[in-house]
């Protein structure tokens, strides 16, 4: 029987209509869709899934385009499951409207939260439970990527279950023409193929037809030995337009008559616009206007440049919100004596907790982490058309569709008023997430000012970095004590943050006695996601903690490691294997050292060993990093192993290099002479070494991130005996 949480969330949403099998999209939706969103001689057979005329399977995916590769991953698990031609699959990203809203990525996500596996809830609820979660979506406007949530949410419970329910569509539609029973039918290469006779038809025969058959909530799903597309490493779709240049960008958008703007921003997070004297600036070649806002001034041109020049000889006056005098040492200080002040909120008790602490020989040391910008490579940008009572927004965002919404309420307009154009993006890395969209914001106030023409908006680099949301600056304090054997006999762990407590500080190992707990520090300092979110922190915490305590023991922190994880097999065969790849034991030279860390986050388990050298004048290079990764299911090898990669040099950088610093309430950093950036030569040899399994499907890109600095950090510790707690490196002297 269904338990009630079942049925609750089976009701989700419903406004009471229960509709008991229904699909992930009902029927009544395609003629809707096709309006929207089809081409000549194309049309929707179910949610996602447009085939053609001539047999040519597009594939709607709802993420965007941020380098991840999901718009070649998710076609694939759509394509394997609709036994379709792959020569003959293309893929687009979805329409930002409600429509299109993502209720798979609402359904993983909620169902996880209350560890509800899907396969637990009964066949005839599975529609009702689909329905439920695509109103939810639509209330919600989600549209999101992030989280590594692609492949494991809307792959594994929208893409396989949409695409398989449009291939049983089709064959019904084949078996009806030929007046056969569908079992005597099956499916290859795009054809629909009568086994007895060999007639056959393809698929852009039959999709007119199969649009009118209601689709299945639990179709067949196929196993995964049968899998012929999925696990293959084909080529991107992406790949073409962005190596030869074609590929357009928010900060490439051309329009007719388009204006450009430069922002100035309050330096102190929070502060307003007390007063400016933009008359130094009118009359200007190029000058158009300026606007006032809440907490900024924008100046308006024909030319970027112009604008860009103007804003800055303006002198603005802000106020300081009565923050003018925090500082990162400031905030820090608040940190540590949140920590002491006794009102952690313990969220995880195991055995006798903090009880079990001993008085002596009790081991306790602190870690801390600084806060971080994002910096994609293409700053934020948006370009913004009001006219005639209409908003038309074109920008790259990790979310089309709560972006649209977003514009809509910051111009006061209904949603159907507001158009929004997705564009691909040079990097996201959270930044363009739900909740930091201060460039979307200042650039439909600015158009709006401005009616009429269409108005992009650019920050500068120094823009970029000093109004970011960043990856918050956390303290964390550990004790422990080791037992007889040296094995660890109680773990606690006290951290700092900025909003609740965080599931990622839940560690791996089997310790038996465990008290892990979290203090909410609020600042004025804008914070949000960023590549891995809580993993980045508590990654290096914990996997760094651990290692001082292999140390303490006098064993080796592999060893130590393979001890504390006998109850968990694929973390231990994940460790294992990046340990076997990287010759763990094998001797190094004087002044090198090997560091290892595990981590999961986003249902995916990573190992990193590092190699590193320091010269005699303390001088790091980090010579290579072998990792092992075990995310369940492999969609795509290469695109996997590049998001691995991807995640290593990103961590690595914030390791070595990444600090911003807070001074005067506002941040003392500004482009990347001074938040500098590895560069190609600073990249180590990196090799990833894939794991599959039957585990759940996890993400691939965040997983990468969080194991590199521990193992970095520990490799530093074996080469120099030099234990670093707070990053990034740069501030330590390793001589």
């Amino acid at each position: 029987m269904p338990t009630r949480r079942t049925v609750v969330l089976s009701a989700l949403g419903t406004a009471g209509a229960l509709v008991v099998g229904y699909a992930a999209w009902p029927s009544g939706r395609i003629g809707r869709a096709n309006a929207l969103d089809a081409g000549p001689g194309e049309r929707f057979v179910t949610s996602w899934i447009k085939i053609a005329n001539d047999d040519t399977v597009t594939v709607v995916v709802p993420h965007c385009d941020m380098g991840t590769g999901v718009l070649t991953s998710l076609p694939q698990m759509a394509a394997d499951e609709l036994d379709a031609d792959w020569s003959k699959v293309r893929s687009e990203a979805a329409p930002s409207d409600p429509l299109f809203a993502n209720g798979s990525l609402a359904e993983g996500f909620i169902l996880g939260e209350q560890n509800v596996s899907v396969d637990s809830i009964p066949a005839f609820l599975r529609g009702t439970v689909a329905n439920g979660f695509r109103t939810v979506a639509e209330y919600m406007n989600l549209q999101v990527t992030g989280g590594s949530s692609a492949v494991r949410a809307t792959g594994m419970l929208g893409m396989r279950v949409a695409a398989a329910s449009a291939r049983e569509m089709l064959v019904k539609a084949a078996a009806a023409r030929w007046n056969v029973a569908a079992n005597d039918c099956e499916t290859k290469a795009s054809r629909v193929i009568h086994t007895a006779s060999g007639r056959s038809f393809g698929y852009g025969e039959l999709a007119g037809e199969a649009a009118g058959y209601d689709p299945s909530s639990h179709p067949q799903l196929k196993d995964k030995s049968q899998f012929k597309i999925i696990g293959r490493p084909v080529q991107r779709f992406d790949i073409p337009r962005k190596v030869n240049g074609t590929t357009n960008y928010g900060i490439d958008v051309k329009q007719p008559g388009m204006l450009y703007a430069a922002i100035r921003i309050s330096p102190v997070f929070g502060a307003k616009l007390k007063s400016v004297d933009t008359g130094v600036v009118h009359g200007r070649r190029g000058i158009k206007q300026t606007v006032k806002l809440d907490d900024a001034v924008v100046v308006i041109a024909d030319r970027y440049w112009r604008a860009k020049e103007a804003v800055a000889d303006l002198e603005p006056v802000f106020d300081d919100a009565a923050d003018g005098q925090v500082s990162s040492a400031s905030i820090t200080t608040r940190r540590a004596q949140a920590l002491k002040s006794g009102n952690i909120k313990v969220d995880l008790k195991k055995g006798a907790g903090v009880d079990a602490l001993a008085a002596a020989d009790r081991i306790a040391t602190v870690y801390t982490v600084p806060y971080l910008a994002h910096s994609p490579m293409e700053p934020m940008n948006a370009t913004a058309l009001f006219k005639d009572g209409r908003l038309e927004v074109w920008s790259g965002t990790q979310d089309g569709l709560g972006s649209r919404a977003f514009c809509a309420k910051a111009a006061k307009l209904p949603l159907e008023q507001v158009t929004f154009h997705l564009q691909p993006m040079g990097g996201g890395f959270g930044r363009r997430l739900p909740g930091q969209w201060n460039f979307l914001e200042y650039a439909v106030k600015t158009a709006m000012a401005a009616p009429g023409a269409p108005v992009k908006l650019i920050f500068t680099r120094e823009q970029d970095t000093q109004h970011d949301y960043y990856r918050p600056n956390v303290m964390s304090a550990f004790q422990a004590t080791l037992g007889p054997d040296g094995m660890p006999a109680a773990w606690v762990n006290n951290y700092t943050t900025d909003d609740g407590a965080n599931s990622e500080a839940h560690i791996i190992y089997d310790i038996p006695n465990q008290s892990i707990g979290a203090v909410q520090v609020p600042t004025h300092v804008p914070t949000g996601p960023w590549r891995s979110v809580e993993a980045s922190w508590h990654g290096f915490f914990v996997e760094s903690f651990i290692d001082e305590l292999a140390h303490r023991a006098k064993q080796d922190p592999f060893e130590y490691r393979r001890a504390l994880l006998k109850n968990a097999p694929r973390h231990l065969a994940t460790l294992e294997l990046a340990a076997q790849k990287a010759g763990w034991g094998t001797p190094l030279e004087k002044g090198r050292g090997r560091g290892i860390a595990i981590f999961e986050s986003f249902k995916s388990i990573v190992a990193h060993v590092a190699e590193v050298t320091v010269d005699a004048q303390g001088k790091l290079k980090v010579d290579r990093i072998v990792s092992a990764v075990d995310t369940g299911l492999v969609v795509n090898p290469d695109g996997l192993k590049a998001q691995m990669e991807g995640g290593v040099f990103f961590g690595l950088t914030a390791a070595v290099r990444g600090e911003i610093t807070i001074d005067h309430g506002a941040v003392a950093q500004s482009n990347f002479k001074d938040y500098e950036m590895l560069r190609l030569a600073d990249c180590p040899d990196i090799e990833i070494h894939l794991r599959e399994s039957d585990g759940p499907v996890g993400g691939a890109g965040e997983p990468g991130v969080p194991p590199v600095a521990p193992a970095v950090a520990n490799a530093i510790f074996a080469a120099t005996g030099v234990r670093i707690r707070d990053l990034p490196f740069k501030n330590h002297s390793l001589v």
